[in-house]
């Protein structure tokens, strides 16, 4: 490695290429070999030799390429596209999703780009400008350093949809991602992310990702669709009853059920509470202590 190279991640696994300048590898076999992740390549080797992936031609990261029965027994692997339209396939057993993230890592860290943030807060377009920002990539989150001094967290799985579009940023056309997700665990926002489009890409490949997860189908009933609508446009959960004359028990009841279909999180329980004779004494004990 030069001195500017270091390495983020080294394992046992097995590796294949299952497509080559845009051609299934419908023959492909799984070789088993050493894989090792440094911030400017990954390096693949095997009995048959060592191939290099520079993270510079790394298009994106996909979903499942099962060419055949062999791939598809694995349970998890990583699909790298490159931009030769090859597609290599990696799998560290246990350990593939760490690799995943630190790849995205490797990928994404300490990028500068320009972004919106509110672009749109509560289905409302804002008047926010485009700011410069800085990147950082982990398992759980996408965390944005402001040139403002701001930050904003993306939770990744909170990331509701990921679209890409061409706008107007600062008087050039760039290529631009439209985030969907949530800020203060209740307010439905959309952060735009502007770049070149190979960061797009990789960007993309790594929101929509996390989108599609998300996207299951649930089937509601009018009434929890209207506490949904509410609760996207800003109304707060305590306010459901009012805004939309309800019941206390039946909206908390609503709450229950979104909850148990994995669409709403509870952050926490009203608790009305009243002191006993124990508790009123040791209050007055730590009072007289000060």
């Amino acid at each position: 490695m030069s001195e500017s190279e270091y390495k983020i991640a080294d394992g046992s696994g097995k590796f294949l290429q299952a497509a080559k300048d845009g051609r299934r590898m419908k023959d492909a076999q799984w070789s088993k070999g050493r894989i090792l992740l440094s911030n400017k390549r990954i390096v693949l080797a095997g009995s048959e030799g060592k191939r290099n992936l520079p993270l510079s031609e790394v298009q994106g990261l996909s979903g499942r390429h099962d060419v055949n029965q062999t791939v598809a027994k694995v349970g998890n692997y990583v699909s790298i596209r490159m931009t030769n339209e090859s597609v290599m396939l990696v799998s560290l057993g246990d350990n593939t999703e760490t690799f995943e993230s630190k790849l995205y890592g490797a990928l994404l860290d300490q990028t500068e780009l320009q972004v919106k943030h509110p672009a749109v807060e509560g289905g409302v377009v804002t008047d926010e400008q485009f700011e410069r920002a800085r990147i950082k990539v982990d398992e759980s989150e996408l965390s944005v350093a402001m040139s403002n001094g701001s930050f904003v967290s993306v939770e990744l799985d909170d990331v509701g949809s990921a679209e890409a579009a061409s706008l107007e940023v600062n008087g050039d056309t760039k290529p631009v991602l439209k985030v969907e997700h949530t800020v203060n665990r209740d307010t439905s926002v959309q952060t735009y992310f502007a770049t070149d489009s190979h960061t797009a890409s990789i960007l993309e490949s790594l929101l929509t990702k996390e989108a599609e997860k998300s996207q299951g189908s649930v089937e509601l009933s009018e009434t929890e669709k209207r506490v949904l609508m509410a609760l996207y446009s800003g109304v707060s959960s305590f306010e459901i009853p009012d805004f939309l004359g309800m019941d206390v028990d039946e909206v908390e009841s609503i709450f229950e059920r979104l909850i148990e279909v994995d669409v709403l999180e509870e952050v926490r329980k009203r608790r009305e509470v009243t002191m006993k004779t124990r508790g009123r004494n040791i209050a007055s004990e730590a009072i007289n202590e000060e």
